[in-house]
């Protein structure tokens, strides 16, 4: 090659090259009008509503376009990870059904009704937990509105699991000792929870009380013990055999256990203060075992509807089937007239405040 044809080949790598430094940025592509998420602050820059034990840093600052927190999925704060651990366990969920639909079989019919619920109650929790830490830190009534609504999401979740461990997974034993209790317990106990979750929330300022946690708790882990309570015997009175279901029901306990310590106590943030912003936790670590419990629980299910789907017309009648599955709307119904009393009473003093 003579040195004239190299210099034009080398001249024209470079026209090359300085196009290609011209390409359109990331940025270039988001129209300008869109606002941008605003840095995050410390704990010491946002309203004592807003602030977490031992969490020092990574606060989202307050009063910010509502599209600045939508964006802020794509931010570095300390609630990341509580949203992205719930946000991608719906889909994980939804391919999971999709798999076990296919190799274990689903028909749309009265018999299946309980599994489909099941679905939709973790898809509402999973939903409203992620717009409570995505949305939040708007304003004093976001902070309540979106969290009231976080645990209408709980409440929903804990009917849609007793609606399958009932017609799936209890044993005639169980049936016969406190069956006919069981639907209307487990939805006066999904009430409470919610009742007690919002009645804690707003009745209590920070720094929190222990009564606070005694009012979240007492509610809640009453309705979980009605609702495990026929996996429960399943596990301790019933061979496991060679099924599938009953381990996976021990590893949604396990995971269920997990996830309420994590949630009652801050740890590991309490013995490293400000050192567990961003990653490790409490509260993340809480949302990671609840969401391996939810996909445990809907693998067992599964497995336990393919074992019983030709029979639980027989064994529940069609009747009480359908009055079971009419009820669930009914008590979303119930748990959101509860958030919206809570949340009436929030802005009442909002506005004596502002008086």
């Amino acid at each position: 090659m003579s040195a004239p044809d190299a210099l034009r080949r080398l001249s024209t790598l470079t026209l090359s090259v300085q196009h290609l430094g011209r390409l359109p940025h990331l940025s270039d592509l988001v129209p300008s009008s869109l606002p941008s998420p605003g840095a995050t602050v410390a704990a010491s820059q946002v309203p004592a509503l807003f602030r977490e034990p031992y969490i020092l840093s990574g606060y989202r600052p307050v009063r910010q376009d509502w599209r600045c927190y939508l964006l802020s999925l794509f931010q570095r704060h300390n609630e990341s990870l509580n949203v992205w651990t719930h946000l991608l366990a719906g889909p994980v969920l939804l391919l999971r059904w999709w798999a076990n639909a296919g190799t274990l079989g689903y028909t749309l019919d009265a018999a299946s009704l309980p599994l489909a619920l099941f679905l939709l109650s973790a898809l509402t929790y999973l939903g409203l937990s992620v717009a409570a830490h995505l949305f939040q830190s708007h304003s004093e009534r976001a902070h309540y509105f979106f969290f009231f609504l976080d645990y209408v999401g709980v409440a929903v979740y804990q009917y849609g699991c007793s609606l399958g461990h009932y017609f799936y997974t209890s044993e005639p034993a169980w049936r016969e000792s406190v069956g006919f209790l069981f639907l209307p317990g487990a939805a006066l106990f999904g009430w409470l929870s919610c009742a007690g979750c919002c009645l804690a929330k707003l009745r209590y300022r920070r720094p929190y009380p222990l009564q606070r946690k005694v009012c979240q708790l007492i509610p809640t882990s009453l309705a979980y013990l009605l609702d495990i309570s026929p996996v429960a015997h399943r596990l301790l009175a019933c061979p496991w055999g060679r099924e599938a279901a009953p381990h996976f029901h021990a590893l949604q306990v396990a995971c269920f256990l997990l996830a309420a310590f994590f949630f009652s106590c801050p740890v590991p943030e309490r013995f490293f203060p400000g050192r567990c912003d961003f990653l490790g936790q409490g509260h993340q670590v809480f949302h990671l075992f609840l969401s391996l419990c939810t996909v445990f629980q809907l693998e067992a299910l599964f497995r336990d509807y393919a074992r019983r789907r030709h029979v639980v017309l027989e064994l529940f009648g069609e009747g009480q089937l359908w009055w079971a599955c009419a009820s669930f709307p009914a008590l979303v119904l119930c748990f959101l007239l509860t958030a919206a009393v809570a949340m009436r009473r929030v802005d009442q003093k909002l506005r004596s405040k502002d008086e």
